[in-house]
């Protein structure tokens, strides 16, 4: 019942409780208190809206690798703080095997692009900087699969 009051969510986070509810096969107050739970359990993080990235000039998405030779505590706790604020980065991740970190940064234009990575490179010194302009998005979606979650509660796990 849960996985599917949650898929509707992540389709559309503004669709009314009762429509839910009547989706799943429950009243309106019981389907609100699922919700109610799954928030405060933190299963639903956030119900946000999701722009359209070149109608708010951002329309441009480059894959930014940065490999480094530190790996010190201090340094991580440094290069985490040199780019928090940096807008433009939308998805930051520490990686396995041959890159350290990678970020998907949004921008304009590649002039804007130019402008964050010399405003990043003079924040923190890394080793090797490579940046990938995606071309076509071919997928995106916020959604997560929820048939993991269904196996996991099956293995005791959720």
């Amino acid at each position: 019942m849960d996985l599917k009051i949650l898929a509707l969510l992540q389709a559309d986070a503004t669709m009314p409780i009762a429509e839910i509810g009547k989706a799943v096969g429950l009243s309106t107050t019981p389907c609100w208190r699922r919700i109610q739970k799954l928030d405060e359990a933190g299963v639903i993080r956030a119900r946000v809206a999701i722009l359209d990235p070149a109608k708010v000039n951002v329309g441009v998405t480059v894959f930014v690798s940065i490999k480094t030779d530190q790996h010190s505590v201090e340094w991580l706790e440094r290069f985490h703080g040199a780019v928090a604020d940096l807008p433009e980065i939308a998805e930051f991740y520490r990686m396995s095997g041959e890159i350290d970190y990678l970020m998907r940064v949004v921008v304009p234009d590649i002039a804007a692009y130019d402008a964050f990575y010399k405003k990043l490179i003079s924040r923190i010194d890394v080793s090797k900087i490579s940046s990938a302009f995606a071309m076509e998005q071919i997928k995106y979606t916020t959604a997560l699969p929820l048939s993991f979650a269904l196996a996991g509660k099956e293995r005791g796990r959720g």
